[in-house]
């Protein structure tokens, strides 16, 4: 399997049972991990084998059951784009996770902060988690209707995107990967506009709840769709495609 896959393949999961994750899958994490907190200037910390923040229908309102294994996502709140890579680099963490056979779900709040092990400072702040861990082959009953209760009519992405011209093969391709990233209560915030050769990526309120995460994570999923680039951060942030770079160099 290779990321486009995991884009496919990925689904909240919400069940999860007692087998440990392996030790190379966990060994693969932490190097994950560690490079993305080393070089990204974010924090993402790995919890195993504790449960107790997301299992009890008071913590997670009955969404969760069987959690073991999660990872903390953690914020400079004097870092104005801290969010966003987390949802950035959250998203490609979470993909390898998929990737490796694992199931995995974004959770915002369904979960209890006290019962978490982190130490943070006093210019820290945790923005959500990852779930991660082994899950059955099928999704349960309950899971079944979660999904049909929480999921909105997924946007397309003309409806996400503008532009004042025919936009190029790559940026489709961006735009249908997209249509597949997971976003707060599944409201797609993110528009991508495209005018004279050049994508911008923006919601239309950086600082409401959720939203500098859903811009990172979209930010993610047109990359890997459109073939390779490099993103600016932040709202409204400009994206050079990996032909544009090429034809850049040359010049």
């Amino acid at each position: 399997m290779n990321l486009e896959k995991a884009i496919n393949s990925r689904r909240s999961r919400r069940k999860y049972i007692p087998t440990p994750i392996e030790p190379q899958t966990v060994s693969k994490l932490r190097e994950l991990i560690s490079e993305y907190n080393e070089e990204k200037n974010i924090r993402f910390e790995l919890v195993l084998n504790d449960g107790k923040a997301f299992n009890g229908f008071r913590k997670s309102y009955g969404m969760f059951s069987g959690v073991n294994d999660y990872i903390g996502l953690i914020a400079d709140k004097n870092d104005s784009a801290a969010a966003e890579r987390l949802g950035y680099y959250g998203e490609l963490l979470m993909l390898h996770a998929v990737e490796m056979g694992l199931g995995t779900c974004w959770v915002g709040g369904t979960f209890s902060r006290a019962d978490m092990p982190f130490k943070l400072s006093d210019n820290e702040t945790l923005v959500c988690a990852i779930v991660i861990g082994n899950t059955p082959e099928n999704d349960s009953l309950k899971e079944k209707l979660i999904r049909n209760l929480t999921h909105r009519k997924t946007k397309t992405a003309e409806e996400m995107t503008v532009s004042d011209t025919a936009v190029p093969d790559w940026f489709t391709l961006g735009m249908k990967c997209v249509e597949k990233a997971p976003s707060a209560i599944h409201r797609q915030p993110v528009i991508f506009s495209y005018s004279k050769g050049k994508v911008s990526a923006s919601v239309s309120d950086i600082l409401a709840e959720g939203m500098a995460l859903d811009l990172g994570i979209a930010k993610l999923h047109f990359e890997l769709g459109s073939g390779g680039g490099k993103w600016e951060w932040g709202n409204g942030g400009e994206f050079v495609h990996s032909s544009e770079e090429k034809l850049e160099k040359k010049s």
